[in-house]
C-alpha cells in the first residue's frame, strides 16, 4: 500500500510540474500586454517597459518561468494586476466559496444517486426503476443553470424563502452562509446525481451477473444483503472514478450557476482575470484548480487500493464506465 502510494505521488508531482509548463507556455503566447491593458493604448514606451519591470514581466521566457515557479512553491503566486494584492489571497477568498459549494453539491448528488441507483438496479424491469431510470435521463438532459434559474423563480421569487443570490460571508453566520449555497449547490447536485445514479445502476447490474453474487443467492441471502454485502462494494470503482471527475467540475466549473447566483467564487475570479488580461491571477487559479483535480485523483486512487485489493498487488481493474 505504501509503496503504490508513493507512486501515486511521484505521478502527482510529474503532473503538476508539466501542467505548470503548458500553463505558463499557452497564457504567454496569448495575444495582449497586459501592461498595455493597464495604461491604456496611449501609454509611453518608458511607461510600459517600467510597469513590465515592476510586474515581472521582463526578461526572458525561462526566467520569468523559473521565478514564476519558484515563487509557486514557496506560497507566493505573484500580486494581482488588476487588484493590487497578492493572487494568493484573492484565491483563498474565493476558495470560502467556492469549495464549500462544491463539497455541498457532491454530497447531495451522492446522498440522493445511492438510494436511487440501488433502488434502480433492485426494481429492473419494474415499474419503480423504470421511473428512476427515467429521473436520470431527465436530470443528465437538464443544463444546471436552468435548474438554478427554476429554483430561482421557484423558491426565492415564488415562495420567499431564500435569497436570490448572492452570499452574505461566514462572519454572518454558518446558516446564513449555507443558506446561500443551499439553491446553487441543489442546481448544480441534481444533474450529477441523474449521472451517478445511471452509473451505480449500471455497475450493480453487471456485477449481479457475477458468479459470486449467483452463490450468495444459492446460499439463501436475499436480494437486498445480496446488494449490500457483495455487489455494492464490487460496484463503486466506477463510481469512485465518477465521483472524482464529478467534484473536480463542480470546483473548476460552476462558473455559470456562480454568476446565476452572484457568488464572488473561484470560476468567476479566472473569468475576470481573463476579461481584464490580469495573468497573475489567471496563473494562479488555474494551477489552484490543477492541483485540486490531481490531489482528488490521488485520493481516488487511494480509495481504489482500500475497495479493491488487486489495485494494491498492480493488476489491471476496469476504471471508468
Amino acid at each position: 500500500m505504501i509503496r503504490f502510494l508513493a507512486e501515486r505521488l511521484v505521478l502527482l508531482a510529474a503532473t503538476l510540474l508539466i501542467a505548470s509548463v503548458a500553463v505558463f507556455a499557452l497564457l504567454e503566447a496569448a495575444p495582449g500586454d497586459p501592461a498595455a491593458v493597464i495604461l491604456g493604448l496611449n501609454a509611453s514606451p518608458d511607461a510600459l517597459a517600467a510597469l513590465r519591470a515592476e510586474l515581472g514581466l521582463d526578461g526572458g521566457l525561462a526566467a520569468r518561468y523559473a521565478r514564476w515557479l519558484g515563487g509557486m512553491l514557496a506560497g507566493d503566486f505573484g500580486v494581482s494586476y488588476t487588484y493590487r494584492v497578492p493572487v494568493g489571497s484573492l484565491i483563498w477568498e474565493r476558495l470560502e466559496v467556492s469549495a464549500p459549494l462544491a463539497v455541498l453539491s457532491l454530497a447531495l448528488a451522492a446522498a440522493i444517486a445511492f438510494p436511487l441507483g440501488v433502488a434502480a438496479a433492485a426494481r429492473r424491469g419494474q415499474p419503480l426503476g423504470a421511473a428512476i431510470s427515467g429521473f436520470a435521463q431527465l436530470g443528465v438532459a437538464a443544463p444546471n443553470f436552468w435548474v438554478g434559474i427554476l429554483l430561482v423563480l421557484i423558491f426565492a421569487m415564488g415562495l420567499g424563502w431564500t435569497s436570490a443570490g448572492g452570499f452574505p460571508g461566514w462572519d454572518a453566520g454558518v446558516g446564513a452562509a449555507l443558506g446561500a449555497l443551499t439553491l446553487p449547490a441543489i442546481a448544480l447536485a441534481l444533474p450529477q446525481a441523474a449521472i451517478l445514479t445511471r452509473v451505480l445502476r449500471g455497475a450493480l447490474l453487471d456485477t449481479l451477473g457475477e458468479d459470486y453474487v449467483r452463490t450468495a443467492r444459492a446460499k439463501g441471502l436475499s436480494e437486498g444483503a445480496t446488494l449490500r454485502r457483495h455487489a455494492l462494494r464490487n460496484a463503486l470503482i466506477p463510481v469512485l472514478t465518477i465521483l472524482g471527475l464529478q467534484f473536480s467540475f463542480l470546483l473548476a466549473g460552476a462558473v455559470i450557476i456562480e454568476n446565476v447566483f452572484f457568488l464572488p467564487g473561484l470560476g468567476r475570479l479566472a473569468l475576470q482575470g481573463v476579461a481584464q488580461r490580469d495573468l497573475a491571477v489567471v496563473k494562479g487559479v488555474v494551477m489552484t484548480l490543477v492541483f485540486a483535480v490531481v490531489l482528488v485523483n490521488f485520493i481516488v486512487d487511494a480509495l481504489y487500493a482500500l475497495v479493491d485489493p488487486r489495485v494494491r498487488a498492480g493488476k489491471r481493474t476496469e476504471r471508468g464506465t
